[in-house]
């Protein structure tokens, strides 16, 4: 909220000092401005951040979320996405505020952003975070050829592994370039300039990627993740900001506004009240149904909707909706500055119980895994001592090392609600939970990468040919390097 503000403040000064020029020069077109205001490009890039944390596809996949009328989308039909809007979108403005920070003869211009090291640290922070999330969907895509606008129309494809190897380099040496003795970023909605969070968040990133290579680059994941975590990883959840204004609002508040086209998926809200998890009594409201009318919600008032030929025969008061937690609850029931997660406390307990397992780290993985399960739980403001200890000695909870896979690949999945696509790329990953897919769907399987977009293969014929020839068929039903 403060970091908004204070846009809006220097957006104002500005204008102020344009209206008192005394107009020397005629020739200045107002609609170019010869400085660029790195600040808002930094802004510009974050806000893309919603893009991921409140998208629905990936809540569908790993059956979060079900539809309740249009069913395209969990009957895996709409597998072709376009990543363009990327590259010229959130990855372009990071781009520019690392060249203009980095070239000497601008660098001096920008520094209403911040100090120069400050800023293209933070820039290359969040390109790492943005890569992930579009090879993580796609798999190959440009990326040593990307950015170059003009000068190169036609960027060559790089392989995962290649981008993953260089992803986890530029975190670790962002993280080293930031300097919080110099002046902070300007226009940080996420950490509001706190560069030390910048840091902790970059070495979080880097424990994300190098876990996501445990199956593909085991040595390096090993490697990177212990300097990662020994480095410093976040100590609270990082949640992406949302106003109180239709502009800046929670998606999943937006999508209910009028319409209720989305309930909790049988499959999460069944898994949940079989083991007593009280989280699912944030995630979901109570079923019109089954609602007894008092403020206190139970597991028998909440029903998750199946995969179902025709939706739209089961009438919305059979089902329940997601909470307000997450900004959802239909019309006039949502929060609409509801915040959403963009990596916890919990994933990186989860994935240090992991790396103990594996033999990555020196711990004990219960620990880790049981404070995973406690993390989430305050996340969501359901943590009661006496619920909890009973739910840790549940058989199907309570943790044991001959299981550790399919443990902490259900409690992971749990956690991580309702961010639909790392929760798939860790499905993907660990092959946990054992997710059935919807029998109505257009394929026998649940997609494990999205298909190029159909431009590719006409712009860019001879590096979308070469990619498909490297990676396997341009289909949803071929692995990306890291899923194998």
């Amino acid at each position: 909220m403060k970091a908004v503000k204070s846009i809006v403040l220097v957006t104002l000064v500005t204008v102020l000092f344009a209206s008192c020029d005394d107009f020397g020069n005629i020739n200045t077109d107002p609609n170019n401005p010869s400085q660029v205001r790195t600040e808002l490009l930094l802004t510009n890039a974050q806000k893309s951040m919603d893009s991921k944390v409140g998208a629905v596809m990936g809540t569908l996949w790993v059956q979060y979320i079900g539809e309740t009328q249009y069913t395209d989308d969990q009957e895996y039909r709409n597998v072709n996405a376009n990543f363009n809007g990327w590259y010229t979108g959130p990855l372009q403005d990071l781009q520019t505020i690392i060249d203009l920070n980095s070239n000497p003869e601008t660098a001096g211009n920008v520094l209403s952003g911040g100090s120069n090291a400050n800023q293209i640290a933070v820039a290359r922070i969040l390109k790492a975070y943005f890569y992930m999330m579009i090879t993580d969907r796609w798999g190959m895509v440009p990326y040593s050829e990307a950015l170059q606008g003009r000068e190169n129309l036609q960027p060559a494809y790089d392989a995962q592994d290649a981008i993953y190897s260089d992803l986890i380099a530029e975190l670790k040496a962002a993280a080293e370039q930031i300097d919080p003795n110099s002046a902070a970023v300007v226009g940080d909605i996420i950490f509001e300039g706190d560069m030390d969070q910048w840091a902790a968040f970059a070495n979080s990133l880097r424990a994300r990627a190098a876990l996501r290579l445990s199956e593909a680059n085991a040595s390096l994941g090993s490697t990177e993740f212990a300097d990662a975590v020994s480095d410093g990883i976040i100590q609270e959840d990082v949640m992406y900001p949302y106003l109180s204004n239709a502009d800046n609002e929670n998606p999943w508040y937006s999508r209910f506004r009028t319409r209720t086209d989305y309930a909790i998926h049988k499959t999460i809200a069944d898994t949940m009240k079989a083991l007593n998890d009280y989280r699912i009594l944030v995630y979901a409201n109570p079923a019109p149904d089954e609602d007894n009318g008092d403020s206190e919600v139970t597991f028998d008032e909440i029903e998750g909707i199946p995969f179902l030929q025709n939706a739209g025969n089961l009438p919305n008061s059979a089902i329940s909706f997601p909470g307000s937690a997450i900004g959802a609850g239909g019309p006039g029931v949502g929060q609409q500055d509801a915040p959403l997660p963009i990596i916890t406390v919990a994933e990186m307990e989860f994935a240090q119980a992991e790396a103990v397992e594996r033999g990555w780290i020196t711990g004990v993985a219960a620990d880790h895994y049981n404070a995973g399960i406690e993390a989430s739980w305050n996340q969501w403001g359901v943590f009661d001592q006496a619920n909890f200890t009973a739910y840790l000695a549940n058989p199907e909870v309570a943790y044991s090392s001959t299981t550790w896979e399919e443990q902490i690949g259900y409690q992971k999945w749990l956690a991580l609600f309702p961010n639909g696509y790392e929760a798939w790329s860790e499905w993907r990953r660990l092959g946990y939970p054992d997710l059935e897919p919807n029998e109505w769907g257009v394929l026998n399987q649940i997609p494990v990468r999205f298909t190029y977009p159909t431009s590719e293969a006409t712009n860019n014929t001879e590096n979308y040919n070469a990619a498909v020839d490297a990676q396997g068929p341009d289909a949803p039903t071929t692995n990306v390097w890291w899923d194998q």
